[in-house]
């Protein structure tokens, strides 16, 4: 998980810049990505947490085999389920509220069985391992958007 800490470090030193926006790149603000990986996170985790590791069935998926060969989430292609959309006012204190929350959560992965799964709407049941690179790569994908915003 010290990718996943690194990138989490990374949305953290971004907070301060929670109001900035460049429409050229996201029609969002930066803090709206924070939170959304925030909330995917914590959504996520949880249903690690609440899944039967004995309903686990390995399954064949192109999409997520293509996504995780490709170690990228594609631009602009996929909606996000309503359930992990900000919702309300984004702001310095609420973000970091969240962080704190979210640092906690990711301390409990290690804990699960490997197969505690998480039901993926696209890229189907997702194990410990998967669900594991499945954060990475969701949470790399905003930190980029992040970045593309503070270049531009």
């Amino acid at each position: 998980m010290q990718k996943l800490d690194k990138l989490i470090h990374e949305l953290e030193s971004n907070i301060k810049n929670f109001e900035v926006t460049n429409t050229s790149v996201s029609k969002v603000a930066i803090g709206w990505h924070i939170d959304h990986c925030f909330l995917i996170i914590s959504r996520v985790i949880s249903a690690l947490e609440k899944s039967n590791p004995a309903d686990f069935k390995p399954n064949f998926s192109w999409k997520r085999m293509l996504v995780f060969a490709t170690n990228t989430v594609p631009r602009g292609k996929i909606k996000a389920p309503d359930v992990v959309l900000p919702q309300g006012e984004i702001s310095e204190k609420s973000l970091k509220e969240h962080l704190e929350k979210v640092k906690a959560k990711i301390l409990k992965i290690e804990e699960f069985p490997k197969n505690s799964f998480f039901p993926h709407p696209f890229l189907n049941d997702l194990n410990v391992k998967q669900t594991q690179k499945f954060l990475v790569l969701h949470t790399t994908h905003h930190v980029k958007i992040i970045r593309d915003m503070l270049k531009k």
